[in-house]
């Protein structure tokens, strides 16, 4: 299966407002977006977990996430999987 795939980085200020924006603006037109970790943002696994429950709270349930080392991909489902 392919799916559009954006990208955005995620950087000293961490997740904010304008940030998420962009974010749900992404799903727009991709099934799923790829966010980088800058070393400025953290190099906390523990901050890295407290960011994905805060994107995905904001996001809603049709949505999931993985880490993969400093890397978090999003993932839009059609149906509540949370």
């Amino acid at each position: 299966m392919d799916q559009s795939q954006g990208k955005l980085q995620i950087g000293k200020n961490g997740i904010t407002d304008g940030f998420l924006v962009t974010l749900n603006n992404l799903f727009k037109n991709h099934g799923m977006v790829r966010l980088s970790v800058l070393k400025g943002s953290t190099r906390d696994k523990v901050v890295l977990k407290e960011y994905v429950n805060k994107i995905l709270d904001n996001l809603g349930n049709k949505y999931t996430a993985k880490t993969i080392g400093y890397t978090i991909i999003v993932k839009k489902w059609r149906k509540d999987v949370r």
